[in-house]
């Protein structure tokens, strides 16, 4: 896949993360999101706001901003840890696979695995995989592609190496796909491109951002990240959908969202996408 054919998202998180500092809607997302350049959003269940049960009137204001829904993203208070939640979990997950799959080619991405509760860190792997199986079974039933998410946040589950090769051991790959995120990773460890290419089969679409040396947030291009090598790999993975999603959640991006998102758009541009 040539890097000109590729198409360029944007993550609603760059806004999230400002907590009770963010006061605008849905709406002034895509608004901000459109005029940044970009040609699709990924949204997530914090964000979505007013449109929640009403896909076919985000549908509609999507089409109105020239946008299209890549994925919508979702997580849980359980961390997808908790066995006695699975079941409420799985609810959850089947109320988005179903307005995802109102909006044509949208996927689901879930969230990273999280420690919330004591026991043992194996335990919580198979609790977590049986979860991401399961909603893989619900996707599949609804016509609805289901990837995870792994973050280097707090707790995490899957932060290093050693934690993606056991969470990849235990989903079945034929249910569950994966969103890599540059940033996250190297955050991680930095057998980024290794990692990539031995899990690529798995890949569906791309979350690019940038750390530094020290692993603090940074603006796209501005870090330690090799854009262009990701790129190279992930265009070639057998079920990548073509879509680079750009998420910042730099100090840059805390100050001023849409200036952020736009700055990283035209860096994008800069390596030809």
């Amino acid at each position: 896949m040539s890097i000109k054919n590729l198409k360029v998202g944007c993550q609603t998180f760059t806004w999230e993360m400002l907590g009770k500092n963010w006061n605008g809607g849905p709406d002034d997302l895509l608004e901000a999101i459109a005029e940044g350049g970009y040609a699709g959003i990924e949204i997530t269940d914090t964000m979505i706001g007013r449109y929640a049960d009403h896909p076919d009137h985000f549908a509609a204001s999507l089409k109105k901003h020239g946008l299209m829904l890549v994925s919508f993203a979702m997580g849980s208070k359980s961390g997808f840890t908790l066995r006695q939640e699975i079941e409420n979990d799985l609810r959850t997950t089947q109320r988005w696979i179903d307005f995802a799959a109102a909006i044509s080619g949208a996927l689901v991405s879930i969230g990273s695995a999280t420690v919330v509760s004591e026991g043992p860190r194996e335990a919580k792997f198979e609790i977590a995989a049986e979860f991401y199986n399961r909603a893989g079974e619900l996707g599949r039933s609804s016509g609805v592609d289901i990837a995870m998410h792994p973050s280097s946040h707090h707790n995490t589950l899957l932060f290093d190496r050693a934690d993606y090769d056991r969470i990849f051991s235990l989903i079945d790959k034929n249910l569950v796909g994966w969103v890599p995120d540059t940033g996250h990773i190297l955050r991680g460890h930095d057998d980024i491109l290794d990692t990539l290419r031995t899990y690529q089969d798995r890949i569906r679409y791309l979350h690019l951002k940038d750390v530094d040396a020290e692993g603090k947030w940074a603006m796209l291009g501005k870090g330690v990240c090799d854009t262009p090598a990701v790129i190279d790999i992930v265009a070639a993975a057998p079920r990548f959908n073509g879509w680079l999603v750009l998420e910042e959640e730099s100090d840059t991006a805390a100050a001023d969202p849409a200036t952020a998102v736009r700055t990283n758009r035209e860096t994008m541009r800069r390596y030809g996408a």
